[in-house]
């Protein structure tokens, strides 16, 4: 292994170790001491992977963006599904990754999307990247649908899929303030009018 291959893997390693940390508590709130530890990587080391708490961010968010969209494909990936069961089986996934999954897997889109908009340009960027990507695979789908008639053509594929991504984007959110998951419940209803809509 290069030295360069070495850091990757240190820097990948770093920010898998600390994205559960930070889901939970925020960016802000995770002091560099705090990721390091929860890493296992010594103290005072943190510079030599990371030029600065900002471009930490940028990686974490560019690994969980990575890692959805993966997520997203194998959802995506099941045979024999028409368009409107992939929809579904996506919201399925939401819902399930934030009622029964683990705390690093919960949407760090709604978690820090507010928070880091306003202090990093980069950070915000990456997200917006992140929630692109989201939505052109749900197009995807939704065209899919469309074309084998299992969801109305009423709308434009892409402005169905926004809706409904940013309808589940609301639905988490309003899951974290609550401490519940009815809004998913909701949101699960509102989609399938989305995809009745004539």
């Amino acid at each position: 292994m290069t030295v360069a291959e070495k850091q990757h893997s240190v820097r990948r390693q770093i920010v898998e170790a600390a994205r559960p940390l930070v889901a939970v508590r925020g960016f802000s709130a995770v002091g560099i001491s705090q990721i390091l530890e929860v890493a296992g990587i010594p103290k005072g080391s943190f510079y030599h992977y990371f030029e600065s708490k900002e471009a930490f961010g940028e990686e974490l968010l560019r690994c969980y963006i990575e890692n959805y969209v993966h997520k997203m494909d194998d959802v995506f990936a099941v045979p024999r599904r028409t368009g409107r069961e992939q929809v579904l089986a996506y919201c399925t996934f939401w819902r399930d990754t934030h009622t029964d999954g683990q705390v690093g897997d919960k949407c760090l889109i709604v978690k820090l999307g507010a928070e880091v908009s306003d202090l990093s340009e980069r950070m915000r960027v990456i997200l917006k990247t992140g929630t692109t990507l989201a939505v052109n695979r749900l197009t995807q789908v939704v065209e899919a649908g469309q074309n084998d008639g299992s969801v109305a053509s009423s709308m434009e594929p892409h402005d169905l899929a926004t809706a409904v991504y940013q309808l589940w984007l609301g639905a988490t959110l309003m899951a974290m303030i609550t401490h519940s998951s009815r809004s998913f419940d909701y949101a699960r209803v509102d989609t399938v009018r989305f995809l009745d809509h004539t």
